[in-house]
């Protein structure tokens, strides 16, 4: 297939590498000429414009968006309607909300351009080597899709999980469980540097690798960063929310389905970028009020 990707940042650009590995022709643009010609030194064919990027490919038209969750995909789609004609494509391959991917469908349905949603999964490696993607797309879009879907992924590493927002409502609670899954690692492994024993905890990591019920590729990860830094001294505390674990928390909650654990390492997440904790100061003024418990003074 020839596709446009629309984002050449790291997921984007290895995105396009993976495509033009499988013998796809790939035509990328970004809003910056660097970031295009980065591309172009790689592969790629680079378009400096919309207009230049349409311009290269053939009907139906394939574009794939590889950029932030938001303003900016509803931005792009509407300076790229009047370039497009009826039955092309737009995949939107970010991490957006659902709610405003069925928004998006309704109104691009209307204009007769295609939409699918491809919740995109696995990190910069597996957008360069195998991704696992989760499609919300009309059945018949998705079957002239498959053929490509199947060639970025690793085996068995994509669904077609039903209508136009159903791909990103299956990524949106995927994210979710990974906040809680890394959540509990970072506080298995914290218990284990402040506990009683000089422990190598990047041998503890590698060893759970290998046949724990714990292993997998995020403990594959944690090997690999401790052994870059023992002590992970060289990093802030500080872990930021990307969105997608406040949208499942709400979910939840809309759904009255109880989500202790994902919530909990949201706010965590929240936690981690205060400098300091106005709430923790009142909790530290009302037990020093009622017990005289000692404060911890500037």
């Amino acid at each position: 297939m020839r596709v446009g990707i629309i984002g050449l940042g790291k997921m984007g650009l290895n995105l396009a590498l993976n495509m033009l590995e499988h013998g796809h022709e790939v035509i990328g643009y970004a809003r910056t000429r660097s970031t295009v010609e980065k591309a172009a030194a790689q592969g790629v064919k680079g378009a400096y414009s919309l207009e230049e990027l349409v311009g290269e490919l053939v009907s139906p038209r394939l574009i794939w968006l590889m950029i932030p969750a938001g303003k900016a995909v509803d931005e792009v789609i509407e300076q790229l309607l009047p370039l497009l004609a009826p039955g092309d494509i737009i995949v939107d391959g970010g991490n957006s909300h659902y709610r405003d991917t069925l928004r998006r469908y309704q109104f691009l349905k209307e204009k007769g351009i295609r939409f699918a949603d491809s919740g995109t999964s696995g990190g910069i490696e597996g957008a360069r080597y195998g991704a696992c993607c989760m499609v919300g797309a009309e059945d018949e879009l998705f079957t002239y899709l498959e053929p490509l879907f199947k060639d970025i992924t690793v085996p068995g590493g994509y669904l077609h999980t039903g209508p136009p927002g159903s791909g990103h409502y299956v990524k949106m609670v995927h994210n979710g469980i990974e906040y809680g899954m890394m959540q509990a690692i970072g506080e298995g492994m914290e218990v284990l540097a402040k506990g009683p024993f000089k422990l190598d905890l990047k041998a503890v990591a590698r060893v759970w690798r290998h046949g724990s019920v714990i292993r997998g590729w995020l403990m594959d990860l944690m090997e690999s960063a401790l052994s870059k830094d023992a002590t992970l001294e060289s990093i802030k505390d500080i872990a930021y929310s990307s969105g997608e674990g406040l949208w499942t928390v709400e979910e939840a909650l809309r759904l009255k389905v109880p989500a202790p654990v994902i919530t909990a390492a949201l706010l965590m997440r929240y936690r981690s970028e205060q400098e300091e904790s106005f709430a923790t100061k009142v909790v530290a003024a009302l037990r020093h009020e009622f017990g005289g418990h000692e404060v911890a003074r500037k």
